[in-house]
C-alpha cells in the first residue's frame, strides 16, 4: 500500500516525471542552438564551394543552378550524424533560403496572401494580409542577419547602405518595392519594408469584385482615360493608388506611345508601345542623381502621346502641369492627399517647391486648367481599399478652384465583424466635360450618373 501511495504521489525515484515547461524550453533551446551551429558549419562549406558573394552579385539564379545548390545542401546534411529526416529537411530549406533567397522572410515573400512584409529590427516581423497587420513570430539571430538580407537586395542594384548612407529605396527582381533604414537613423536596428509586387496585375473586374469601385464608376473612368482627360489619383499611403493607376493605364489605346516615369518601376502596362523610365539615386561620390523632374522634362522630348508618372511629390508637379497644359492630354499620375481638395492644396505646395516664385492665383489657374479629374482612394478601417470620390475639377471662380463630386462612397456603418458597410453611388451631377467624352467617340449610358445606385 505504501509503495502504491508513493508512486501515485510521484515520490518513487523509479517513476519518470513528465517534463515540465522549463525542461521542454531548455530542450528546444538546445535543439535550436545545435541547428544553428550545424547551419553555420555547412554554410561555411557552401560559401567556399559556391562563392555565394558572386551569386548575389550576378542576380537571380536559373532553376538548374538552384537545384544544384539545394542538392549539395542535402548531400552535406546527409553526412551529419544524429540529424533526423524532418530536421534535415527543415535545415535544408532554411539554408537554401538564406543562400539563394532572403532567409526567414522568403516564405512570406512567396506567400501570395501577404501584401507587405515589415521587419522592425531582429525581434519583430509583421505582415499585411487582407489589409490587416499580423505578427509572424519570426525572429532573427542578430541585426547582422537582417543587414545581410538588406545588402543582398541592394548590392545587385548598385546601391549601398551604410552609416554614411543609412536609408535606401530599391526593388526585388520581381518588382516588389523595398525600403531599408539602418542605425543611426533607426533606433531599434535595421528596418526593412517590402511592398510586394503582384505577379498578375489586377484588372478592373478585380477591383469591382473587391468592391473598390462600382461597375458604373469603372465604365466612367475607362471613358475618361480614352477621351484623354488628365487624371490624378490621390490617397494616403497604402491606399492602392498605384494599383488603380495601373488599371487606369490599361484603358489607354494600344496605338499610342506611352512614357512611364517612376521612382521604382511598378507599373505593368500591356500595350506594345511603352517606354519605361526610372529615377537614379546619387552614386558613391554623391553625384549622378536623376530625379522624376529630370525624367518628366526629358519625356517631353520623346514624342509621348501619354505621360504616366508613378507619383508626384515635389517640384516635378510644375513640369507635369505644364505638360498637361501644352498638348499632352491624357496624362495620369498619383499623389499623397487626404481628399480631392487636399490634393489641390498639395499640388500648390509642390509647385512652389520647384523654386518658381509664382502667385498663388497663377498656380491655381494652372492646376484648374490642367487637371480634369481626381480619383480619391482610401484604406478603410477594415483594411479594404475603396475609391471614395471621383471628383471633377470644373475651373476657377474668383480665387477658388471649383470641385464637383461625380461618384462617392457612402459608408452606412460597420458590421459585427468590423467590416465596413456602404455603397458607391452617383451624385446625380453630369460632369461638364461630358461633351469631350462624346466627341472622342466614347458613348456613356444616359443613366450612368442618375441610374441604379452602387
Amino acid at each position: 500500500m505504501s509503495s502504491l501511495y508513493q508512486r501515485l504521489k510521484g515520490q518513487n525515484p523509479e517513476v519518470r516525471r513528465k517534463p515540465g515547461p522549463d525542461t521542454e524550453r531548455t530542450s528546444a533551446q538546445n535543439r535550436t542552438t545545435a541547428h544553428a551551429e550545424l547551419k553555420a558549419r555547412i554554410q561555411g562549406q557552401l560559401i567556399n564551394e559556391l562563392d555565394t558573394a558572386a551569386i548575389v552579385r550576378s542576380g537571380p539564379l536559373s532553376e538548374d543552378e538552384q537545384n544544384t545548390i539545394y542538392s549539395r545542401i542535402v548531400d552535406l546534411l546527409s553526412e551529419e550524424q544524429g540529424v533526423g529526416p524532418l530536421d534535415r529537411e527543415e535545415i535544408a530549406r532554411s539554408l537554401f533560403a538564406e543562400i539563394v533567397g532572403f532567409g526567414p522572410i522568403q516564405n512570406l515573400l512567396d506567400d501570395e496572401s501577404v501584401s507587405e512584409v515589415m521587419i522592425n529590427g531582429k525581434d519583430q516581423v509583421y505582415v499585411e494580409r487582407g489589409g490587416r497587420l499580423q505578427t509572424t513570430g519570426i525572429k532573427f539571430g542578430s541585426d547582422l542577419e537582417v543587414m545581410h538580407i538588406i545588402e543582398k537586395i541592394v548590392t545587385p542594384l548598385g546601391r549601398r547602405i551604410d552609416e554614411s548612407s543609412p536609408m535606401v529605396d530599391a526593388r526585388l527582381p520581381d518588382g516588389s518595392r523595398v525600403n531599408a533604414v539602418i542605425p543611426p537613423l533607426s533606433l531599434r536596428g535595421p528596418i526593412l519594408t517590402v511592398r510586394k509586387f503582384s505577379k498578375e496585375p489586377l484588372q478592373i473586374d478585380d477591383l469591382i469584385k473587391y468592391n473598390t469601385l462600382s461597375r458604373p464608376m469603372a465604365v466612367f473612368l475607362a471613358a475618361c482615360v480614352r477621351a484623354r482627360l488628365n487624371v490624378f489619383v490621390s490617397g494616403g499611403t497604402g491606399s492602392g493608388k498605384t494599383t488603380t493607376l495601373n488599371v487606369l493605364s490599361s484603358f489607354i489605346p494600344s496605338d499610342e506611345r506611352i512614357v512611364t516615369i517612376e521612382d521604382a518601376a511598378e507599373l505593368q502596362l500591356h500595350q506594345d508601345h511603352v517606354v519605361s523610365l526610372e529615377t537614379r539615386p546619387t552614386n558613391l561620390e554623391g553625384r549622378g542623381e536623376i530625379s522624376v523632374r529630370h525624367l518628366v522634362r526629358n519625356a517631353l522630348r520623346m514624342r509621348p502621346d501619354r505621360i504616366v508618372v508613378g507619383e508626384v511629390r515635389s517640384g516635378e508637379a510644375l513640369d507635369m502641369l505644364q505638360a498637361m497644359n501644352t498638348g499632352h492630354d491624357g496624362s495620369l499620375t498619383t499623389g499623397h492627399a487626404n481628399s480631392p481638395r487636399d490634393m489641390l492644396s498639395r499640388l500648390e505646395t509642390m509647385v512652389l517647391m520647384a523654386g518658381m516664385e509664382l502667385p498663388i492665383k497663377a498656380i491655381r489657374e494652372q492646376v484648374a486648367s490642367a487637371v480634369d479629374l481626381i480619383v480619391h482612394q482610401s484604406r478603410m478601417r477594415d483594411g479594404t481599399r475603396k475609391i471614395t470620390y471621383i471628383t471633377e475639377v470644373q475651373g476657377m471662380e474668383s480665387d477658388v478652384i471649383l470641385l464637383q463630386d461625380v461618384f462617392v462612397f457612402k459608408q452606412t456603418g460597420v458590421n459585427q465583424d468590423g467590416k465596413v458597410l456602404g455603397q458607391h453611388m452617383p451624385t446625380g451631377v453630369v460632369p461638364k466635360f461630358i461633351d469631350r467624352i462624346e466627341v472622342s467617340g466614347v458613348h456613356l449610358p444616359p443613366d450612368i450618373f442618375m441610374g441604379e445606385r452602387g
